[in-house]
């Protein structure tokens, strides 16, 4: 099998695979230095902590929702039937924690 490309035209396909090769291999370069990969863990870090974040907060958001819900009516009123034993028992307890922190110091 005859190569027909002539000198010029294989000389050309040498220069363009070179350059291809340069390119591979700067690219191979950036994917390896240190401060690419410290910057890939980084940004799989954070995007990790804001994905929990964002859970927590959507969490956080329901449990508030659902206690305003149970506290406050449709109409934005205080539902004084609910809050108030809440309040009695809140009271009660801050008082035993005072109490017996007291008692601890003696």
């Amino acid at each position: 099998m005859s190569d027909a490309r002539t000198p010029a035209q294989i000389e050309a396909d040498i220069r363009l695979r070179r350059e291809r090769l340069a390119e591979t291999l700067d690219e191979i370069g950036m994917r390896v230095h240190p401060k690419t990969i410290v910057g890939d863990a980084r940004a799989k870090v954070v995007s990790g902590v804001d994905h929990t974040l964002g859970r927590a907060y959507v969490g956080v958001n329901r449990a508030v929702s659902g206690v305003r819900s149970r506290l406050v009516s449709e109409e934005g009123a205080p539902r004084l039937e609910r809050i108030v034993p809440v309040a009695i028992v809140l009271v009660g307890v801050v008082g035993l924690l005072a109490m017996s922190s007291r008692r601890r110091k003696r």
